[in-house]
């Protein structure tokens, strides 16, 4: 051990460098919360950031909750049945309908797994008991009957569930006269129940003509995304058609239409705004101005139904 000389010109040892135990025992004496302030990872939440998928910027979760769940460039995110209601209706206030319970697997179908398997997984993970949800309330004073397709339940498909869920609700306007409302969000019909599936296409069509012939308006929003036989049949029969900024709206996919036509398709292809260009929807609205927007489409064809009916 090096040796060293005090005042007196003795000899003396060099202290030993302190222990990795002194050194934890000195920090803990100076700064005896520091292990409390940084070591308890459980205390953060897992989702407390939500990352934009147009720029992969990660967003403080409370800050897109308050902003509607849209991020600051713009991408309308998909949103659960309970806040489309929450957002749309007047003062957040709506009564859901109950919808009838139908057979969970007609078929017996399994792809890998049992349909019953993916149907649990779905209910677990959405709280959801299919992909349509319904719920009456006010919009801009006006009542009304909304329905919701969460694409968070097997792609928001269509299956006989759902298809009796519109015919409910539809049937619910006709008797409450009032408008039906319906935020559409699907990859098509339900592949797990085949024929049966595509039998909604029909019956909903024919929900909408007696919305008709009662002379109540029923108004499509088209979300991300509404695609296959969901736009085939009551996703492209309202009286008026909104949709969200950015929406993926077609029938079938880019490349299989590329690959049948031989040809490159434009930029924006089967987007809400290049839609509307087109004419294939009126008005492309922004989450925030639904409501609004909703409330004055409303307004107005009611009151076109009442001048008829004193007529």
């Amino acid at each position: 051990m090096a040796l060293a000389e005090d005042k007196r010109n003795r000899p003396v040892r060099n202290p030993a460098p302190p222990t990795n135990r002194e050194r934890v025992g000195w920090l803990a004496k100076i700064a005896p919360g520091v292990r409390k302030l940084v070591s308890p990872k459980h205390d953060t939440p897992e989702n407390l950031w939500v990352k934009c998928p147009d720029t992969g910027e990660m967003i403080y979760r409370p800050d897109l909750e308050a902003a509607l769940w849209v991020t600051p460039a713009g991408r309308h995110m998909r949103i659960s049945p309970a806040l489309r209601f929450a957002y749309t209706f007047d003062d957040r206030r709506f009564k859901t309908i109950p919808l009838p319970k139908t057979p969970d697997d007609p078929l017996h179908f399994t792809y890998g797994k049992s349909y019953k398997d993916a149907l649990a997984s779905a209910r677990k993970a959405t709280g959801d008991q299919d992909a349509m949800s319904a719920a009456v309330g006010e919009i801009g004073r006006i009542q009304t009957v909304v329905l919701v397709e969460n694409f968070a339940f097997i792609g928001g498909s269509l299956g006989v569930a759902a298809g009796e869920a519109f015919v409910v609700a539809a049937a619910e306007a006709v008797k409450r006269e009032t408008p039906l409302v319906i935020f559409t969000a699907a990859g098509g019909a339900r592949m797990q129940e085949s024929t049966l599936a595509l039998m909604q296409m029909a019956r909903a069509t024919i929900a909408i003509q007696d919305l008709r012939e009662a002379r109540l308006p029923y108004v499509v929003v088209l979300t991300d995304p509404t695609t296959g036989g969901v736009l085939a049949s009551y996703g492209m029969l309202g009286d008026i058609h909104l949709a969200e900024p950015g929406a993926l709206i077609g029938f079938s996919g880019r490349r299989v239409i590329e690959q049948t036509i031989r040809e490159t398709l434009p930029a924006g292809f089967q987007t809400a705004e290049f839609l509307v260009e087109r004419g294939m929807v009126d008005r492309v609205v922004a989450r925030k101005e639904l409501p609004k927007v909703l409330g004055s489409i409303l307004e107005t064809l009611m009151m076109g139904r009442a001048r008829r009916s004193v007529a």
